[in-house]
C-alpha cells in the first residue's frame, strides 16, 4: 500500500506539472513518456469531460509508476474520495490561534505589568563603563 500511495502522489504531481508545462508551451522539454501521456490525455478530452480525462490519465500514470516502483499485480485503489470532490482540493486558510501573553519576568507587576524593569539597561551600561575603564588603565 505504501508503494501505491507513493505512485499515486507522484502521478498526480507529475501530471499537474506536465499539464502546466504544456499550457506554457514547454511540452517539448518533457521526457518522451510524459509527452505520450499528454497526447493520450488530449485524445481522452475529445471523448469525455476534463475531470474524467484527467482521472483516467492519472490512473494510467499511476499504474505505470506502480509497476516501476516494484508493485506486483494490479495496483490497489488508493483514492477514497469520489472524482467529483477530487477537483475541489482548495483548503481555506485559517489563522493560527493567538499565543497567550507571558507574564513579566521576576514578578515585575507594578502598574499593571506594563512597565519593564530598567535593570538590564543599567547593568549593560555599568559593564561597558567597567570595560572602558579597564582598557584605559591597561594601556597606561
Amino acid at each position: 500500500m505504501l508503494i501505491a500511495r507513493r505512485a499515486d502522489t507522484r502521478a498526480r504531481a507529475d501530471f499537474a506539472t506536465w499539464k502546466m508545462m504544456a499550457k506554457l508551451n514547454g511540452s517539448s522539454a518533457l521526457p518522451p513518456e510524459a509527452q505520450e501521456f499528454l497526447a493520450s490525455y488530449k485524445n481522452l478530452l475529445a471523448q469525455m469531460s476534463e475531470g474524467e480525462a484527467t482521472e483516467a490519465t492519472i490512473g494510467a500514470i499511476y499504474r505505470a509508476y506502480y509497476a516501476e516502483m516494484g508493485g506486483a499485480g494490479t495496483p490497489p485503489d488508493v483514492r477514497t474520495r469520489p472524482p467529483e470532490t477530487a477537483a475541489d482540493n482548495v483548503t481555506a486558510f485559517r489563522r493560527p490561534a493567538p499565543k497567550p501573553k507571558r507574564s513579566a519576568a521576576f514578578g515585575a507587576t507594578t502598574l499593571g505589568g506594563t512597565q519593564k524593569r530598567p535593570l538590564p539597561v543599567a547593568l549593560i551600561f555599568a559593564c561597558l563603563v567597567v570595560v572602558y575603564v579597564g582598557i584605559r588603565l591597561y594601556w597606561r
